[in-house]
């Protein structure tokens, strides 16, 4: 069932922080496939410490999670996510990121 307060959250990690736009790229990318941080660095043209720091923050708030052990770690969106991503494309779609 969704979470009410999901789209609170997407907002603050999507609009009102910066960072927000590369975030958004990455769980796009993600919801295509798993991706590794240095697959993401070269897809999104990004440094990989800032990939690093947006899988991170999107890991703290449970919208990616990750499977494997060091470099060989794969992340995915999460279930969360998942049963929110109408709230998520709601959102994207009214900061115009989609």
């Amino acid at each position: 069932m969704p979470d009410p307060s999901a789209k609170r959250l997407f907002w603050y990690l999507f609009a009102g922080s910066r960072g927000g736009e590369n975030r958004i790229k990455i769980i796009l990318l993600l919801k295509e496939k798993p991706y590794n941080t240095n697959q993401l660095a070269e897809a999104l043209d990004l440094d990989y410490k800032a990939i690093q720091h947006h899988l991170d923050v999107l890991t703290k708030n449970n919208l990616v999670v990750k499977q494997g052990e060091k470099y060989g770690i794969l992340f995915f969106i999460s279930p969360y996510l998942e049963v929110n991503m109408d709230a998520f494309e709601e959102i994207c779609s009214k900061i115009g990121k989609k």
